[in-house]
């Protein structure tokens, strides 16, 4: 199956980014190189884009798709997590522009096979990098009811968790939960008729739940931003596109500690934490615009945040 995935706020990001010519760029998830390839348009024979990526199919479809930009672009397989040590691997420790297009690709989405969707009965995985042990069908079967409970609440926000997490642990009494098929019927029966008509696919929240704890996705985000923020030169930009609050909410929040890092009590005069901003936010939350959406329906819950590293 090709790699295709249409870039979401692709304008915006290129904007945002603020991309001089021969400077350093960092994709830290890199897909089918959609966002890459418009970063690496825009550099000269001095600049450098490295991609990130740990997904081995979108390692190979972006590296088809940027190989005419030669020796500028580099592609690392790896996450992007631990994107220090990869920048360190490659002789850099600055970089003028981060790019992080979070969540789960269309190509994971639509490739049945890699187990992420709900609309197709196919064995559970969800692994984001296959070399990685821990899939959905563990969690579905491993885990304790409580920490089902707790993962489909947090990370699936999802208002019947506890009787899903109920309904699952029952179900696999009988044997494994092997398919999308088996837990989409366990999860149906676990929701009122009555929620199942008005809301769209009962499965989603839970799906999304099990995607995030399969690939540690909140954990992951949360451990990279203070690193990524550091290696940005005086002025270099990181920008963000989340796809869901919990993602949002990491972000927004950290960007504006980022921004204003004091914690002295509101009625002090002076400031006595000695903490200084390291930059500061560039607007609002982005989102996509009314003609993306209808063109492609997967950016509707999308927003970009920048951030813009100060001069200290």
């Amino acid at each position: 199956m090709e790699f295709k995935h249409q870039s979401v706020l692709l304008a915006e990001v290129i904007e945002g980014l603020s991309i001089k010519p021969d400077g350093c760029y960092v994709d830290g998830t890199l897909g089918g190189g959609g966002h890459s390839y418009h970063i690496a348009e825009k550099l000269g024979e001095g600049g450098r884009l490295i991609g990130i990526d740990q997904d081995a199919d979108a390692i190979e479809a972006a590296g088809k798709r940027l190989a005419p930009f030669g020796d500028r672009i580099r592609i690392e397989r790896d996450n992007y997590v631990n994107i220090k040590r990869v920048l360190a691997g490659c002789g850099i420790d600055r970089v003028d522009g981060i790019l992080l297009d979070l969540g789960v690709s269309s190509y994971q989405l639509d490739n049945a096979e890699r187990g992420f969707t709900y609309r197709e009965d196919v064995p559970l995985d969800m692994r984001m990098d296959q070399r990685q042990n821990l899939s959905a069908a563990d969690i579905i079967n491993g885990y304790s009811e409580s920490d089902l409970f707790r993962i489909i609440r947090d990370y699936g926000e999802d208002h019947f968790a506890k009787n899903i997490a109920k309904h699952i642990v029952k179900a696999r009494e009988n044997g494994p939960i092997r398919t999308t098929g088996e837990l989409n019927e366990i999860i149906r029966h676990a929701i009122p008729a009555k929620v199942r008509e008005k809301g769209g696919h009962p499965s989603k929240r839970t799906y999304q739940a099990i995607r995030i704890e399969t690939n540690h996705e909140l954990e992951v985000l949360t451990n990279a931003l203070d690193d990524m923020v550091e290696l940005l030169t005086p002025g270099g930009r990181l920008c963000i596109i989340t796809f869901h609050s919990l993602e949002d909410r990491i972000v927004k929040n950290a960007f504006k500690t980022y921004a204003n890092p004091c914690i002295c009590p509101p009625d002090f005069p002076v400031c006595t934490c000695g903490r200084k901003p390291k930059g500061r936010n560039i607007g609002k939350a982005i989102l996509p615009s009314a003609k993306e959406q209808e063109e492609n329906s997967r950016s509707k819950s999308a927003k970009l945040r920048i951030f813009e590293k100060g001069e200290n």
